[in-house]
């Protein structure tokens, strides 16, 4: 009969953080599929195109934990202590979250909760969809004599409040792009419109990169309706950009021809 214990085997705990970009599976990093083909867990959220999880070896662990509903069994805090708990016990974690780690992606919060375990993340940066939606849409975010600069905002504080930076930006001339926003569409609307740019051009682009993308091209006074219109749904990621940039898209110039008829050139 056989005595002793068994010891456990002893994994190097590691976690890498991967952006996977606007939504367009082709979209991720050369190294974030490298980093994909050696995980041992991948935590993957609600954003990210499951057929990325195709990279991964097959018995490696896929745990979903996107939050579209608001469990709180997938609160950040939850998520964090996944994240190290399955790196202390399996070796290799991906983290895999849709857009840029940084930019509203919380990637900070994950990356120090990792540390205070005294376990370094490894970062992938991922391509925003701020920047990457308006482009692959025609829409420069900043382009010279038209903007030259670029607000990014969410369009909520931390208390899910109207950002109150939104009524600076709508003073700018800058090229504003409004994330977490289209529930506060009309409120957004009601900004620029005291700002007295009713009449500057804007778009609405729900699951941006996606084949099943939406967009809604118009003029500030004309957005919310021409959104509602083309049924954009706010329980899926929407853009909302504001800006001269948008004039720009093929669109707007059946907007601009209408005015031009009109005789109201400066409509737009």
């Amino acid at each position: 009969m056989a005595t002793g214990t068994i010891e456990k085997q002893y994994v190097e705990p590691k976690i890498t953080i991967v952006g996977a970009g606007p939504g367009d599976p082709d979209l991720i990093s050369i190294k974030g599929v490298k980093a994909l083909k050696t995980a041992d867990v991948i935590l993957y959220d609600a954003l990210v195109d499951e057929t990325l999880l195709s990279y991964a070896p097959q018995q490696s662990i896929k745990v979903f934990v996107g939050n579209p509903s608001g469990d709180e069994n997938f609160s950040q805090d939850v998520v964090n202590q996944l994240m190290v708990d399955y790196a202390l016990n399996f070796g290799h974690v991906v983290r895999l979250k849709g857009g840029d780690l940084f930019v509203f992606g919380r990637g900070y919060e994950e990356i120090a909760y990792a540390a205070s375990y005294s376990i370094q993340a490894t970062i992938v940066p991922g391509i925003s969809s701020a920047i990457s939606v308006p482009g692959l849409q025609g829409i420069p975010v900043t382009q010279r004599g038209v903007s030259e600069s670029l607000w990014i905002l969410s369009g909520t504080d931390s208390n899910g409040r109207l950002s109150e930076e939104l009524t600076t930006a709508a003073q700018s001339r800058a090229t504003v792009i409004v994330l977490l926003g289209y529930e506060k569409l009309s409120q957004i609307v009601e900004i620029y419109q005291q700002a007295g740019k009713g009449k500057l051009p804007a778009a609405v682009i729900q699951n941006g990169s996606m084949a099943n993308e939406k967009i809604a091209i118009g003029l500030v006074n004309t957005i919310a309706e021409t959104a509602e219109e083309k049924q954009i749904d706010s329980t899926q990621p929407v853009l909302l950009i504001f800006g001269q940039a948008v004039a720009l898209h093929q669109e707007f110039q059946s907007i601009r021809r209408f005015f031009d008829q009109l005789e109201c050139a400066d409509c737009y």
